[in-house]
């Protein structure tokens, strides 16, 4: 499996609240939508928790500043995902994913990267 992680930073605009609502309720049912096409075998949100439950944690490491959230989606192998891009119908699923992440998300604030999985427990 394949996973891309996307940690996510909100528009200044919205609140947290309204961030974490417009991604679970709007965007998630997108994703999910065009997950066949995209090939996405799994697609999970990790929504941040207020910042005072983890306040203590950053400041004893002297951590940056948390994300909103987290997304994971998994695939099959990284030629699915290469595979996608030479799809017409994948390319547009993409773009429609990206247009709506214009509306929430601070994109050049919130770094994405492909990743293998090295499960150590569990």
């Amino acid at each position: 499996m394949i996973k891309l992680t996307f940690c996510l930073v909100r528009l200044p605009h919205l609140s947290r609240a309204a961030f974490q609502d417009y991604w679970f309720n709007t965007h998630g049912p997108l994703v999910a939508s065009v997950a066949e096409t995209l090939r996405i075998r799994r697609y999970v949100q990790l929504h941040s928790l207020p910042a005072e439950t983890h306040s203590a944690l950053r400041t004893s490491r002297a951590a940056p500043e948390e994300f909103d959230g987290v997304a994971e989606l998994r695939f099959d192998s990284l030629q699915a995902i290469l595979e996608n891009g030479q799809r017409p119908e994948a390319q547009a699923a993409g773009a429609l994913l990206l247009e709506d992440e214009k509306r929430f998300i601070d994109l050049p604030k919130s770094p994405l990267w492909w990743g293998e999985e090295k499960v150590v427990v569990g």
